[in-house]
């Protein structure tokens, strides 16, 4: 089922999301909305409080190559448990902020540990995109923007204009 996308300003993705401590089927069945609402977007990821929910979880698939099969990623309590001191700048766009790009730099390489959906700890070495695309979706779920690493008046730039756009979809 596919999930609202809360939309920035929302006091709700600047919250710290709880620790999932006990893997439920509604949890499961959250993620499923969650990569159903993502690949809808269309984006390559998603975070539980971008639907509302203040639970570490998050779900991404950075796979874009036409032809090549999705690799859908369900992560309860993910945590960045290494990352390289090389930095990569990627142009990051969000589904909470539409149509608004910046870059932002971050560490090239990241090695994250989380829960699978099956309750199994699993850690992988992430890079290129997808270390962009995993660090910006547990940025979420400290309540941290990707426009949270620009320089302030770019910020509010965004911010304002998010704000009208709030406004014409509430009139519309």
């Amino acid at each position: 089922m596919k999930r609202n996308i809360l939309l920035h300003p929302d006091p709700r993705l600047k919250k710290v999301c709880a620790p999932v401590t006990n893997m439920t089927d509604e949890l499961r069945a959250l993620a499923d909305d969650m990569l159903a609402t993502m690949y809808d977007a269309p984006g390559i990821g998603l975070a539980a409080p971008q639907v509302g929910v203040l639970d570490r979880l998050i779900v991404m698939d950075c796979v874009k190559e036409e032809g090549e099969a999705p690799r859908p990623l369900i992560m309860f309590n993910p945590e960045i448990i290494a990352g390289s001191d090389d930095l990569n700048t990627y142009e990051e766009g969000c589904l909470s902020i539409p149509d608004q790009y910046a870059d932002v730099t971050r560490p090239a390489e990241v090695d994250v540990r989380w829960i699978d959906r099956d309750g199994n700890e699993q850690t992988e070495t992430f890079s290129k995109l997808w270390a962009t695309c995993v660090q910006h979706e547990i940025d979420h779920l400290d309540g941290k923007l990707f426009i949270d690493y620009l320089k302030p008046l770019k910020r509010q730039m965004i911010t304002r204009k998010m704000t009208k756009l709030k406004r014409e979809l509430a009139r519309a």
